[in-house]
């Protein structure tokens, strides 16, 4: 209490004073075990700090992510797998001696076979037909709207153009980066010529049917020719057939653009088309996440398809596309991006780098590049000091249209899992791995694993496996992670290089 003239007599009395009075001291406050404020929960003593009051309800608990479910499912499809395959070993017969337990000769008893082919293997399989069944109506609508969002050409002019061409060139890098490290280090040939031989022979004989004589001897100019379809319905439908005559996914994708290009020419009498085509974007996300949601379950049963046949002899093939992948994502980082912010933006990398931290780990975080747009655009704005319409078009247009990291990404997986599987692409199936994995970065979704849909399409093209991709689903975490990175630093890295000459850029960006 404060003494009669308002004032305490010393500091420790104004202490006291000052303080909020104990629970004990107000009536009705719960008696002289109730909790005071910044005082921590006691179990025993808290809980009934309300007349009648019950146990305190337990906290909610943190759903398990679904990367680390993914990651579950290989560890436990893998660690089953191989030890399903050192339980099931058969020793080599001696010369001209048939093993009636294993007829087939792979060193694996038949029985496991039958159960890893026939059983567990197609129930993973469900999880890829969930993926393909949307990836066409997925990548023409959101081509269509990625081109119908763009504006016109006269009120973008110089604008639109610029970002076009950056996204291209810097999207053709990593492409070709990609496939010439994937081609000179070669880790998918880690495996011995048996156990190619092997996974080729169970997985890859639909795809020698498909691929037989059609692909192969189609000369290059025809393979160019064919982007443009005669018949854009007829190649919607041969899309996810290698032995397509047409160009398949490459023309359905024209196909797309054009059809967004036309929409924004006519947006006013098109506004219910772009409505349906929203929707059907929309559906195919959310069929996708449902998909995903199957994940961990098709990738163990996958990997435990592939494990139960060929054991540990996957591993060092694993290390070396992670690495090769990791290597690629860090020559864009590190070189080709300090290149064009140094002489096309003329800002200092250094600087640069600096600035836009918030939003590289926002990417790393959360494997999103829509998800780290609202962090991007801030950044631009505010530590880049960019024009707000330069930097909110080129970013919102980046963040679904310019995806280095993707298009690297995708590109490394094909050739892998090419060597992987044995299988011997041609320059010109090459080049279409490379047209493809540019376009994509224009289709890929910018949510964690949106890139997923676009590879199965690329692989069925080529006469690849599908059901290798399970084998890099439990690592792809952390490259998810990394790639988005990469797509958001470039994405700010077009922001700055096309507002570089703009008047109101700030001079504290080009400044160390």
């Amino acid at each position: 209490m404060l003494p009669a003239g308002g004032k305490p007599r010393n500091r420790t009395h104004a202490a006291l004073c000052t303080r909020a009075p104990c629970a004990t001291m107000r009536p009705g406050a719960g008696g002289p075990h109730a909790r005071r404020p910044g005082r921590p929960f006691r179990k025993g003593r808290d809980m009934h700090d309300e007349p009648g009051a019950g146990p305190a309800a337990p906290r909610p608990r943190r759903p398990i992510p679904l990367h680390l479910k993914i990651l579950c499912g290989l560890v436990f499809g893998g660690a089953f797998g191989i030890g399903a395959n050192w339980l099931a070993a058969r020793p080599a017969p001696p010369e001209g001696v048939v093993d009636t337990l294993d007829r087939d000769g792979n060193g694996v008893h038949d029985r496991l076979d039958f159960w890893a082919g026939d059983v567990v293997e197609p129930l993973g399989k469900v999880f890829l037909r969930l993926i393909c069944m949307v990836v066409i109506p997925l990548i023409f609508s959101a081509l269509a709207l990625g081109a119908a969002g763009i504006g016109s050409a006269r009120r973008l002019g110089r604008l639109g153009l610029k970002t076009l061409g950056l996204t291209v060139v810097l999207s053709s890098i990593a492409v070709l980066l990609g496939i010439g490290l994937v081609n000179w280090f070669s880790p998918g040939s880690a495996l011995t010529p048996e156990i190619r031989a092997e996974l080729r022979t169970h997985y890859g004989g639909a795809a020698d049917a498909a691929i037989a004589g059609a692909r192969a001897a189609k000369p290059l100019k025809d393979t160019l020719l064919d982007v443009i379809p005669e018949n854009p319905f007829q190649e919607i439908v041969g899309a996810m057939d290698a032995s397509s005559k047409g160009n398949g996914i490459l023309a359905v994708m024209f196909f797309a653009l054009a059809v967004g290009i036309a929409v924004n020419a006519a947006r006013e009498r098109c506004a219910a088309l772009i409505a349906f085509l929203e929707g059907v974007n929309a559906a195919c996300m959310a069929i996708i996440g449902f998909a995903m949601h199957l994940a961990p379950y098709g990738v163990a049963c996958l990997v435990f398809g592939i494990t139960a046949r060929l054991g540990l002899a996957l591993v060092p093939p694993l290390a070396g596309f992670m690495g090769v992948v990791l290597l690629g994502l860090l020559i864009q980082f590190a070189v080709v991006y300090p290149l064009a912010i140094r002489f096309l933006a003329r800002l200092s990398p250094l600087v640069f780098f600096r600035k836009i931290s918030e939003a590289m780990w926002t990417a790393f975080g959360t494997s999103s590049s829509n998800a780290t747009l609202p962090t991007s655009l801030r950044v631009a704005h505010e530590e880049l000091r960019l024009p707000r319409d330069v930097s909110s078009f080129v970013l919102t247009m980046g963040a679904t249209g310019n995806q280095n990291g993707t298009a690297l990404y995708e590109g490394v997986v094909v050739l892998f899992l090419a060597q992987v599987f044995a299988v011997d692409l041609t320059f010109g199936q090459q080049l279409t791995v490379v047209l493809m994995a540019i376009l994509a970065g224009v289709g890929t979704a910018g949510v964690p694993g949106g890139s997923l849909p676009m590879i199965v399409v690329v692989l069925q093209s080529v006469g690849i496996p599908a059901e290798g991709i399970g084998m890099i689903l439990g690592i792809d975490r952390v490259l998810d992670m990394s790639r988005t990175l990469l797509n958001v630093t470039g994405d700010l890295a077009i922001a700055a290089c096309v507002a570089g000459d703009a008047p109101d850029a700030a001079p504290l960006a080009r400044t160390g």
